[in-house]
Formats: structure tokens, sequence, C-alpha cells
């Protein structure tokens, strides 16, 4: 039987309006609100797949530029799709949220499945998420301001429910990466996002449940609360979830785990080889790390004419920190890392500790938790010795630490009898990019020394010591305990075989990190 109500003058047939009434005041605000937590939800599922897929894959920026890209266009098509709605803009507002909410919601963690079990299909399903994420937000906005524009003329009606866009837009961009990721992670951040968005489908079924047919309001109610439950379950159970398909990532057993502000740290264990690894990327393997480390500590110091104070900038696992404890001379060590997660693990995590025989602890040291940049361009304080021991420049973040730019502040930090050297990736793996550190190093000013070796964990690595007034003099210093590093080693460091040796390459700027380019294209010939 048809049911008549009279709203504001408007004939209401069966629940179903011929044209909307009039907003009161509440549902005004009801839809404003909902404009500002879409606003956010939109952009944190952008900044979600764009982080994510950067820790899987590299390459931040083109993670970001083509997730941010693709989803502005889903958005585009939306907003087209929006104008074959010609009625019933709520009831399609609520079932758009409860999509936008299931698929974001779930999206971190279906990425990760995908990646973990095969990455044959990771774009594939990447696309999918956010051709439908951006999608249905493109169909957000127009519908309701078609529901606001009912009440208002349509300039005030598109001024108010804009400036709410662009406000949750601003929240969303400071939330992610102060409080969600650091707090939450990728996974759980996701999870509560799709709550938010069923909870707008919740809050817009309530407060508009006269504007849509019994009918389809039990159909809209029973899909907001299974998705609700879905998104709570999700949050509560994705953890265990999450370290399931993090373990087919490694070979060895994860035994720690951590998404801090600036990136997801793992620790796996075989039996005595601890391996740690900083976004799927391995940092060292107990097997062999005093192979690296040695070679990148000991000939620098060599080339060096004194020891008083030494900056090793990364490196926070004190790795670097424990060969450098076997100078008697060095007064003091200044560690610079960006994140505190790392450097606390090396100081509280037992096995860690271990390895690095609880260097961190020695009062010589003095740990400043920063960028690395920053703290060449902002101080002043002098060192006989710099140590750069960072993660390959496979982002942009990362390749400015080894631009020229930075090379150069580096001379207003060392003594003029002072050298440093910095870790350089593989000279066979990725030739290109190892030997633009170099050519960059040698257009800085420095006078530039190659070296490398061969650690079993990593392949092939290479190593640049910088001078500023003379060629780096490298040797053996007597009276320091070496596990590795001999002189006739040393001597074979120097040589570069014809598939290692120099070719003519750009140098790396701020303005044009070619480096990135480089690197990425010599691991991909080999992936």
């Amino acid at each position: 039987m048809a049911a008549f109500r009279c709203s504001v003058g408007v004939l209401v047939v069966a629940n179903e309006p011929f044209e909307h009434p009039l907003l009161s005041v509440r549902e005004r605000t009801t839809l404003l609100v909902s404009v500002l937590i879409i606003s956010i939800c939109a952009i944190t599922y952008e900044l979600i797949i764009a982080t994510f897929s950067s820790y899987l894959l590299g390459d931040s920026i083109t993670q970001f530029s083509f997730t941010i890209g693709l989803f502005l266009f889903a958005m585009g098509l939306g907003s087209l799709l929006s104008r074959r709605i010609t009625a019933n803009e709520l009831r399609w507002f609520v079932l758009v949220e409860i999509i936008i909410g299931l698929i974001g919601g779930c999206s971190a963690l279906l990425l990760y499945a995908v990646f973990a079990t095969t990455d044959l299909y990771y774009y594939t399903v990447m696309i999918t998420i956010i051709l439908i994420i951006g999608l249905c937000s493109g169909l957000e906005i127009p519908l309701l301001t078609r529901v606001v524009a009912s009440r208002t003329a349509l300039s005030k009606a598109l001024a108010d429910v804009l400036s709410m866009d662009y406000l949750g837009a601003l929240i969303a961009s400071l939330a992610f990466p102060i409080l969600l990721l650091p707090l939450l992670g990728v996974t759980l951040t996701a999870f509560l996002t799709g709550l938010f968005n069923v909870a707008i489908a919740g809050l817009n079924l309530f407060q508009f449940r006269a504007w849509i047919s019994i009918d389809w309001t039990r159909r809209l109610w029973a899909a907001t609360i299974t998705a609700a439950l879905i998104m709570v379950a999700g949050f509560f159970f994705s953890a265990s979830i999450t370290d399931f398909f993090e373990q087919q990532l490694y070979e060895d057993h994860v035994i720690y785990r951590q998404q801090s502000a600036y990136q997801r740290i793992v620790i796996t264990r075989n039996d005595q080889d601890i391996r740690l690894f900083i976004n799927g990327d391995l940092q060292f393997s107990s097997r062999d790390e005093y192979r690296y480390h040695e070679l990148l500590v000991h000939p620098v110091m060599s080339a060096a004419r004194s020891h008083e104070r030494v900056a090793v900038l990364g490196g926070g696992d004190g790795l670097v920190v424990r060969e450098l404890l076997k100078y008697d001379d060095i007064q003091e060590i200044v560690l610079v890392d960006l994140d505190p997660a790392i450097t606390d693990l090396a100081l509280d995590f037992p096995l860690l500790r271990e390895l690095n025989d609880s260097a961190l602890d020695d009062p010589r040291v003095r740990i400043i938790n920063q960028d690395a940049y920053k703290f060449i361009l902002e101080g002043s304080d002098l060192f006989e010795v710099i140590i750069i021991d960072l993660p390959d420049p496979n982002n942009e973040s990362l390749s400015k630490l080894y631009s020229e730019q930075f090379y150069r502040l580096l001379h207003k930090r060392l003594t003029p009898d002072g050298a440093f050297v910095t870790q350089a990736t593989s000279p066979y793996f990725a030739r290109e990019a190892f030997w633009c550190i170099a050519a960059t190093v040698e257009t800085s000013g420095f006078h530039m020394l190659p070296l490398h070796t061969y650690v079993p964990s990593f392949g092939e690595w290479g190593f640049v010591i910088g001078a500023p007034n003379r060629p780096p003099d490298v040797k053996i210093i007597s009276g320091v305990s070496l596990r590795y590093l001999t002189a006739d080693l040393l001597k074979a460091a120097l040589y570069f075989d014809p598939d290692t040796a120099r070719i003519p390459v750009d140098v790396n700027t701020l303005d044009n990190p070619v480096l990135m380019r480089y690197y990425e294209r010599g691991w991909r010939y080999w992936d």
C-alpha cells in the first residue's frame, strides 16, 4: 500500500520523494561532515596504496605518481558516470560508501597477499583497486553536491562541499605520516579507514531513512552491518594474517617486525644467521656482515691522518660503530640515523646487541636521530672521518644523499687531512649506479678511490672513498683486530675487471637524480 507523507510541502509516495525535501540544519550538517570524512578516506587510500607499493616495489616517485594519476583519472570517470544517476542520490551514495569501505579497507591486505604469493599479478590487482576506489570517489562529491544544492544556491553548495573536501585532504595528508602510519601501520590504517566509510554510510542511512524506500533501507542496512563487521574483524585479526603473508616473503623465520614512522623493519633468523631487512631490502646477514663493514670502515680510517672525531651517517644497527671502537685514538663517534626505531633496536634487541658488541653503549658514542642531509647542512663541527652507511639509492630521499650537492657539503664538515667513504651498491649488478656515485664524488672536488669486495649475501659490493686535498692512500693499520681484511685483499679490492671497470655515466644531482634510474635499470636486469 502506498504511503503518503508531506514534508515541507513536498509529496512523498512510498517513501520515495518526487524531489528532494528541503534540508534541515541537522541534515545539511550530516552531509557536510560526510564530505569531510569521505575526503579524508579517499586521500588515505591513495597514500596507503602508494606507500605500500613503494615498500614492496621501490621507486617511490613512480609508485606515488602512478597511484595519484590513475586515481584522479578514475575519479573523473566517476564524475561523468554520476550524470547517469538522475534520482535517489542518497541511496546511491550509501551504496557507494559501502563499496569503497569494503574495497579500500581490504586493499592493503589484498595487495600483501598477492605480492607474497605471486608478484605476477600485483599491478593488475593494484590497478583494479585504484580504479574501483577512484571511480566510486568520483561519484561521491557530485551526488552530495546535488543534495546540498536542494536547499541553497548551487554556488554556495559547491563552496561548502569543496571547502570540506579540501579540508579533508589536508587532514589526511597530515594524519597519515604523523599518526596513522607509525601507530597502526598500513594494513590497520586501511581497515580503520574502511570502517569510517561504512560509518558514513550508516549515518546517512539513519539520517535520511525517510528519503529511501523501505526495501532499499533494509538491504542497505544489511550491507552496512556486514561491511562494518568485516572491517572490525579485519582490524583485530589482520596482524595475524599479515604476519602469515609477510613470512612468505622471507626464507627464514621472522622473529621481529615493526612499522616505524619511516620504514618497515623485519629481523629474521635461521639457526645462527640473523638478517635485518628494511622495506624488504636486506641490510646485513650476520654470517658475512664483517666482510662488508671491515672494507667500509678500515681503508678510510687509514686514509685519514687522525681519527679523533668520526661521524657515521646511517649505520644505526651499530655494526660500523663496533668496528670504529677498535681504534683507541677515537674521542667521539657521532651516529646520525633518521629512524630512532633502528638505534633503539641496536641498543635493546638482544641479538643485535650481541652482534654489535653493545657498541652504542660506549660513552664515546653520541646518537642523533636526524636526516643525514640536514645534519651535514646545518652543522658546523668538523670530523676527521665521515662514514656513510645508508641504504641503496632506490628513492629520491636516499638519492639526494648520493648527490653532488651533498658531497660538496661534506667538504665543510671534513678536516683538511680527513676522508669520507660511502657504500656504493654493486659494481657488477648495478654497474652504472656504482660509477655514477664514483663520478659524482670526483666531480664534487674530492680525490676519489673506488673499492669492492665479495659479500656472499649481497654479491660483489662497492665502496667509494673521497679525500679533499690528496689521493686516498689506503693500507692495513697494524694493531687492529680484523676477521677478513688483509693487505692482499685490500690490494685486490682496488682492481676492477672488465665486467666492473669504469664506464661513462652522468653525475647525480638534486635537479637530475640519474642515479635512481641507473640503480633501478641495473637491478631490474638481474631480477
